[in-house]
Formats: structure tokens, C-alpha cells, sequence
């Protein structure tokens, strides 16, 4: 394979010779120039199992008496503020699994996903271990979508309210993400 660069046409030809043939490929360089920024912003997690319907179920049943295996699929509200009457911006979508023998340690998979303000319709996407009873648990951003596109970046959880006697949370998430 031949890789050819001529800058002062913007092109980029590849060349594949393949016997009995030869094939190239012109590609025109995209003359745009994306400048990356960093969002940081805060949204309330509110997941809440005894809600009709509820926002968080079982799909998968523990296997162990720790809850081990336990795997729950979400479509948790996100506001502005700790309380759920607060301005609501979002739902959290995916899931997480109880992936620790020794802790309550989750395996999350989450969208963010935005529906009002400047955000609207846009996603971050988070995939990552949460040791549920750490002061501060960090998750990467592994993607977006929308304004989000090309994000990376991470959350930081750090619950506000947990109710053991139904399950419901909420969480503070600060969010740290670099996009174009």
C-alpha cells in the first residue's frame, strides 16, 4: 500500500496494488478546523425503583445473597437540583450490574441524555466501575452524540441520598467533558 500527500492540492491519494490490478482513491481533506472545548456542568441522578412505573428494574436476578450478578436497566430522571421536583433536563438510559463479590461494586452503562436547553437531544455516554459506598466515584465518558460528538472526558458521583429500605438514590454528577 502507497500513502501519497500532496498538501498543496488538499488531497490525499492511496494506492493499493493488488496484482492483476491497481487501484487508487482520491479523498479531499476536510478544511474545517474543530476547536476542542471543556464542558463541566452538575445534574441530580434520581433512581428510584418504587416509582409507578418505576425507573429502575431487575432484568437479571443475583445469583448470590450479596447481589452479586444482579443486573438493573434504567431510565432515571436528571434535574438541576437535588430534589426531584427540581427543573428536569434529561434521563439517564442503560444499565449496571452488581459486578463485586466483596463491595457494592456497579458496572454502569449509561447514556445521558439531554432534552431541553442549550443540549437538547444530545448525549454523553459513561461506562464504568462505581464503588457505590466511596465518598467520590469517578467514571469515564466514552462517547456522545449531538453536541456531544467526540467527547471524552469523566463523571464524578457522589451520592446525596440513599434510602436502603426501598433502594431510591440520588446522586450528584459532575460532569468533565471535552468535545468539538
Amino acid at each position: 500500500m502507497v500513502l501519497t500527500i500532496d498538501v498543496s492540492k488538499q488531497k490525499t491519494t492511496y494506492s493499493y496494488a493488488y496484482i492483476p490490478f491497481e487501484v487508487e482513491l482520491e479523498l479531499e481533506l476536510d478544511q474545517i478546523a474543530l476547536k476542542q472545548k471543556l464542558s463541566r456542568f452538575r445534574v441530580y441522578w434520581h433512581d428510584i425503583p418504587s416509582w409507578n412505573p418505576p425507573s429502575s428494574i431487575p432484568i437479571v436476578k443475583p445469583v448470590t445473597k450479596s447481589g452479586f450478578g444482579q443486573v438493573n436497566m434504567i431510565e432515571n430522571p436528571l434535574t438541576l437540583g437535588p430534589e426531584l421536583s427540581s427543573k428536569a433536563v434529561g434521563k439517564a438510559q442503560g444499565f449496571y450490574g452488581m459486578a463485586s463479590q466483596e463491595e457494592l461494586g456497579l458496572l454502569m452503562a449509561m447514556n445521558f441524555f439531554f432534552t431541553t436547553g442549550k443540549y437538547n437531544g444530545s448525549s454523553i455516554t459513561i461506562l464504568g466501575r462505581n464503588a457505590v459506598f466511596d465518598h467520590v466515584r469517578e467514571m469515564p465518558v466514552i462517547g456522545g452524540s449531538g453536541l456531544f460528538r467526540w467527547a471524552r472526558g469523566y463523571v464524578q458521583g457522589r451520592t446525596h441520598v440513599f434510602d436502603p429500605k426501598s433502594g431510591a438514590a440520588t446522586v450528584e454528577y459532575t460532569i468533565y467533558v471535552m468535545n468539538y
